[in-house]
């Protein structure tokens, strides 16, 4: 799966865009049509300690899924958001075959 990381108000670091590629390409377990996804990082400008977003839009067939999570580290909103993504796809790929 092609996977494009997009880093807003910073630079991103290769480790954090190897962890996204890994935990995104676990998706592929779950729906196996996944074309491309995008990730957004952003850094939000407030006091608060959850200023990191991360924005995963996945791109499959006929749909395009988005799911943003909010946490302290890229990592876990990364990983909150993968999770999501997880049931999302699960869901659409017993959709697809209870009508076959």
């Amino acid at each position: 799966m092609k996977v494009s990381v997009h880093a807003v108000n910073f630079t991103v670091d290769k480790k954090l865009v190897d962890f996204v590629q890994e935990r995104l390409d676990k998706l592929e377990k779950y729906y196996d049509k996944v074309v491309s996804a995008d990730v957004f990082l952003k850094v939000e400008k407030t006091s608060e300690k959850e200023n990191k977003i991360a924005e995963i839009k996945i791109n499959v067939p006929g749909d395009d899924f988005l799911v943003k999570k909010q946490c302290k580290t890229f990592e876990e909103a990364v990983e909150l958001a993968s999770e999501s993504l997880e049931r999302l796809l699960v869901k659409r790929k017993e959709k697809i075959s209870s009508h076959i």
